[in-house]
């Protein structure tokens, strides 16, 4: 499977002043990051997180020629402090996006491109709610706010009442299609992208409950790392994520706790983003701990 990790030569050059660091990788998905990290400093240690359970076979299986310099355990980054030395690491790496396994794989639902059923669950094994479920049963208000807060999408409420009026609703293919009766021709013709792209983010936001993941992960680094000069790096993909990682650097900047190294965020060059199009809206933001 193809995989490209997003703003790599960036993330590898902010960690240099950690050769022989211990890395927390919080979001390990495939393993690009972890794989990179372990070829150039060959002093370094991994640690590598993820919800889902078939990246984890697949990153472990891409890695275990590095032996004991690389582990991995299912865990939501949010529950951070549930690691035990969590609070050991030199670099914590948060790539906020989403693994081409997902995108890839129709039967995960994640993907507005291929049909397949309506799930996007990053652990599939999870009890949450699947994507169907939660257009079947949320009322037309709960699916407005859902678009509109987690999608940014200007037409959210009439998606929804679309929605509600042809229930029921299992695959991707018959939300995209939905989408795509509901919306006017000349706004689709002016968006330069998915007409779905936001519904589908939105979704995938709220089934895996990534704002509230995120939240709690800001809260719990200030004190994970405040006995360490650590360096945080996020890449992360759309303004809300953005958002709530700029604010937090600033808080934690004007507490004491370290210094915000990217003032504005670092966005891929352009040679990148002609090579791998899901770059485009990465942004890239770094704090170091303990250094004012």
């Amino acid at each position: 499977m193809h995989h490209e990790p997003v703003m790599l030569s960036e993330v590898l050059t902010i960690t240099e002043q950690y050769p022989h660091a211990r890395i927390f990788d919080g979001t390990l998905g495939l393993g690009g990051y972890s794989e990179a990290m372990l070829k150039r400093f060959p002093g370094s240690y991994v640690f590598g997180v993820d919800r889902d359970t078939e990246a984890l076979r697949f990153s472990r299986e891409r890695l275990k020629g590095y032996g004991a310099r690389f582990e991995s355990t299912q865990q939501n980054f949010g529950s951070i402090a549930e690691v035990p030395g969590a609070n050991s690491f030199d670099v914590y790496a948060f790539d906020l996006g989403v693994s081409n396994m997902q995108l890839t794989v129709s039967e995960r639902g994640f993907s507005f491109n291929t049909d397949g059923p309506l799930d996007m669950r990053m652990n599939p094994d999870s009890e949450s709610p699947t994507a169907a479920e939660i257009l079947n049963t949320y009322t037309a208000e709960a699916l407005t706010e859902i678009f509109r807060t987690y999608g940014e999408e200007r037409y959210a409420r009439q998606i929804a009442s679309a929605i509600k009026r042809n229930l029921p609703i299992t695959t991707t293919a018959q939300l995209v299609n939905l989408i795509r009766d509901t919306l006017p021709q000349p706004v689709q013709r002016k968006m330069g992208t998915h007409p779905a792209r936001r519904v589908f983010q939105a979704l995938r936001i709220c089934v895996n409950n990534e704002t509230g993941e995120l939240e709690s992960l800001l809260k719990s680094l200030p004190a994970i790392t405040a006995s360490r000069n650590a360096l945080i790096i996020f890449v992360s993909y759309h303004s809300l994520e953005d958002r709530l990682i700029k604010y937090a650097f600033r808080e934690w900047q004007k507490n004491g706790a370290g210094r915000i190294l990217t003032r504005h965020p670092l966005t891929p060059s352009d040679e990148e983003t002609q090579r791998n199009y899901k770059a485009r809206s990465a942004k890239l933001r770094a704090f170091c701990t303990n250094e004012n």
